[in-house]
């Protein structure tokens, strides 16, 4: 983690010949937005004296009280390696404030770290692994993104079969240049999917990198003419694009999951932490899971997970414990997708694991069998449930779970439920005129068939009959 100071700043930005700033920050959706400024603003950018509109940004501020500031983090200041080398372009992640000088509570970034000070009060430190997954699709003639690939590569195939192979080199080699430490890459199991990871770090470094890591995957995958999405499922009938989590806490630098003497290697803490999770598991997947599409890859057939149990020994429960022991010990949760707010997805799996060492949780037994090829009875007899199987599942999971709630904030509850819920009733108010047989993956709109194919080229078609827009 760097230590920047703001001297440090100016000097690099003098020395590096950087001429324009991004000031980024997150929306409650998990969309990156900016303002730009060039040097000369800089001082005053350090200054926290950068104010916008926040009625502008949806869920965020209403316009009687829209003016918000930027407070930037100078430990996340970052050059462009892709940018021209002469008037660089750098960035720097920033908080949310109100005028009055407080924390915007509402700020994904300020929630996961209202979190992580509780978990210090207990005297832990919260480290997470992500393993994000995403497709690389071709462009049309215009530029323009399509759901197409020419290739039918596997798990772990290399070129030619691999049509992907030299853009997600140039990933690694940016994200590198940007200071991650990059462990593995490879192709995922779906044609044109892929996945990079990236090592472990605490919390909030690790919400900012996955924030990084999908700009700097778009931006090089459009270099290579390509377009890079991490939509949950873009396509039917293939495997969908995952964001396991691989959770950790440690005490004093000692990781406090791992203990030798068990039988699965992990401490109470780890147990309870399990618990904590699978305790508030339907309602945390409103966050972890937070679209329509999320719920099309959470099905049986394609090794996303469905019901809510634990094993050491295989990966098809909910959640893993790897095979790594020791100081890497560690708790995978499978069900997280991309296309979630990484800041609000963190904060509320470190929350109720923590909700699950404070009251002692035991998780239920491990299950080291094939959870999809057990019986409706045997997964009964095991207390095995199913996750939420659509986001309006979810949203009525959420809804019972106050704990929950309260993590976000009165405000972010009401506006994240308020949004996906419109989503949600736009979609079953037209599916009750009968003449509506289509659902966009991408946009949740249903279209007669006529009125898809007006709205999208047939090159851009697709047997499944699912889209009517191209994910971005």
């Amino acid at each position: 983690m760097n230590n920047y100071t703001r001297e440090d700043i100016l000097r690099m930005v003098e020395e590096e010949d950087v001429g324009f700033i991004r000031l980024q920050f997150t929306d409650i959706f998990g969309t990156m937005k900016n303002i730009a400024i060039t040097t000369s603003q800089l001082d005053k950018a350090l200054n926290n004296e950068i104010m916008f509109d926040g009625s502008a940004i949806e869920g965020f501020a209403r316009v009687e009280e829209s003016d918000m500031y930027l407070h930037p983090d100078l430990n996340t200041f970052e050059i462009f390696p892709w940018r021209p080398q002469q008037g660089k372009v750098a960035r720097l992640i920033c908080d949310v404030y109100k005028p009055d000088g407080t924390p915007y509570e509402s700020d994904p970034r300020y929630i996961l770290k209202k979190v992580m000070a509780e978990a210090k009060e207990m005297g832990y430190e919260f480290n997470v692994g992500p393993e994000l997954e995403f497709f690389l699709f071709h462009t049309d003639d215009d530029g323009l993104p399509t759901t197409l690939s020419h290739e039918s590569a596997g798990y772990f195939d290399l070129g030619p079969l691999d049509l992907g192979e030299n853009a997600r080199r140039d990933m690694v080699l940016t994200l590198e240049d940007m200071g991650f430490e990059i462990e593995s890459s490879h192709h995922e199991a779906a044609p044109a999917q892929h996945e990079i990871d990236f090592r472990y770090d605490e919390a909030l470094t690790t919400a900012d990198n996955i924030m990084t890591f999908k700009l700097v995957v778009k931006t090089i995958a459009k270099r290579h003419g390509l377009h890079a999405t991490f939509m949950p499922k873009p396509k039917f009938g293939i495997n969908g694009s995952g964001m396991h989590l691989n959770m950790s806490v440690s005490r004093d630098g000692i990781n406090v999951f791992q203990d030798a003497k068990d039988e699965y290697g992990l401490s109470k803490e780890a147990y309870c932490f399990i618990g904590g999770i699978m305790k508030h598991m339907k309602a945390l997947t409103f966050i972890t899971n937070p679209s329509i599409n999320s719920y099309k890859r959470l099905i049986p057939g394609y090794e996303a997970p469905v019901y809510i149990a634990w094993s050491a020994k295989n990966r098809t429960p909910l959640i893993r414990i790897p095979g790594s022991r020791g100081e890497y010990t560690r708790v995978e949760l499978r069900n997280p997708d991309p296309s979630a707010n990484p800041y609000l997805a963190l904060a509320v799996c470190l929350a109720a694991g923590l909700d699950g060492i404070k009251q002692g949780l035991m998780p239920p037994k491990a299950v080291n069998r094939n959870v999809y090829e057990m019986t409706d009875e045997e997964r009964k007899i095991f207390g095995i449930e199913k996750l939420p199987g659509s986001l309006r599942e979810a949203a009525i999971e959420f809804q019972k779970d106050t704990f929950i709630q309260e993590i976000l904030g009165e405000d972010l509850s009401k506006n994240t439920s308020k949004q996906r819920t419109a989503s949600i009733m736009s979609i079953e108010s037209r599916s009750q005129t009968g003449n509506l047989k289509n659902i966009c993956t991408y946009c949740n709109t249903i279209l007669h068939l006529t009125e898809m194919r007006k709205r999208v080229s047939d090159r851009r078609w697709q047997s499944d009959r699912d889209y009517c827009c191209i994910p971005e």
